[in-house]
């Protein structure tokens, strides 16, 4: 297992939901010997807060203004791109009804799925990239790969298996898509990850015509939405992960220029 990407995992998860607010409330407790009021207030708030991001409705905080960046694909957008891209988001090890090999989560179905049908409707070649950075035999191309022959009947042209991280799989995937002279690209994943994917696959050289899937700001608001579930504290934690995803991005890049520029 790469040991760049177990660090980095640990550190996203000091700072998502729901460890940082859990560890703001423990803060908050330790202040109260020395400052009650101040210490009831953090550990309070830091309830609060997750409470909040722990509802659909409260996620829509976070992923609102991230699906606004990524609206769906429109009719003829796709017009002059010469490749599909799907990017990878995670795996089911071992599962027993696969024999015990590894398939794709809901996550990398859903965009397998929207790029199985995106293939029938432009008859462009797919690049499927992921890879193994948990140590796995099998990278997650191929395991994409497999499942777009076998469930979806949709072959595939390309696999970048080598990649980390959405950074390389930008990085790797067009390095393989220049060696076939492909500059413009139609780019799948989730809604969600699309503002940074993009971002990313534009400053690795490619054009990228963005084709979003899986919108969580067009469910219908109901009042079971307000209360705290599983599900509204998983779509808060990866909105905030693609928001923080971006900042630090941002930042990195900014400092390498001004390193340059001095």
């Amino acid at each position: 297992m790469n040991a760049s990407f177990v660090v980095t995992k640990v550190v996203s998860a000091l700072l998502l939901l729901p460890t940082n607010l859990i560890l703001l409330c423990i803060a908050g407790m330790l202040l109260r010997r020395a400052f009650p009021r101040i210490g009831m207030s953090i550990s309070l708030a830091s309830l609060l807060l997750l409470a909040i991001f722990s509802s659909r409705a409260g996620a829509l905080l976070l992923v609102a203004p991230l699906e606004q960046r990524a609206p769906p694909l429109a009719a003829g957008a796709a017009d002059g791109a010469q490749a599909i891209v799907i990017l990878g988001g995670g795996r089911l090890g071992s599962a027993p009804e696969y024999d015990g090999g590894d398939t794709p989560n809901y996550w990398t179905l859903a965009r397998l799925r929207y790029g199985a049908r995106l293939q029938r409707q432009t008859g462009l070649p797919i690049l499927v990239t992921g890879g193994a950075p948990e140590g796995q035999k099998l990278s997650e191309a191929a395991m994409m790969a497999n499942s777009l022959r076998d469930d979806f009947a949709t072959p595939v042209k390309w696999l970048e298996e080598g990649s980390d991280d959405t950074e390389q799989n930008a990085k790797f995937t067009a390095r393989i898509l220049a060696q076939a002279g492909v500059k413009k690209i139609v780019l799948v994943t989730d809604t969600l990850q699309m503002p940074r994917a993009q971002m990313m696959f534009v400053d690795a050289g490619l054009e990228v015509t963005m084709a979003p899937t899986v919108f969580f700001s067009r469910d219908r608001l109901t009042i079971l939405n307000f209360l705290p579930s599983g599900e509204g504290l998983r779509r808060s934690e990866y909105a905030l992960h693609e928001w923080l995803g971006i900042l630090w991005y941002r930042a990195r890049h900014a400092a390498a220029h001004y390193r340059l520029a001095a």
